[in-house]
């Protein structure tokens, strides 16, 4: 089974971060990092483990993270079809 898919059926929705940071040789200039992972809400442990990471061993000073989170299957959305697809 895929991986991600299992993270799914686990509860794991997909959280994409926008992170702003400040270029290392120009505080004043800001960049764009776009970070996507599957991770759990409300706590999101993935995405905090990544700004951990990015404070403690990169350079560039984070200016702001804005995220959005969608759990992809629920357990409304999930259920057992029988059928098959004929390609050829």
């Amino acid at each position: 089974m895929n991986k991600d898919f299992e993270k799914q059926i686990q509860g794991y929705g997909l959280t994409t971060a926008h992170i702003l940071y400040h270029l290392p040789d120009h505080p004043a200039i800001l960049q764009t990092y776009i970070w996507q992972e599957y991770d759990l809400a409300p706590d999101f442990p993935e995405m905090r483990g990544f700004l951990k990471f990015w404070q403690e061993k990169l350079d560039g000073p984070l200016h702001s993270v804005r995220y959005i989170h969608r759990k992809l299957i629920s357990a409304t959305e999930w259920r057992a079809l029988k059928g098959e697809f004929i390609l050829h």
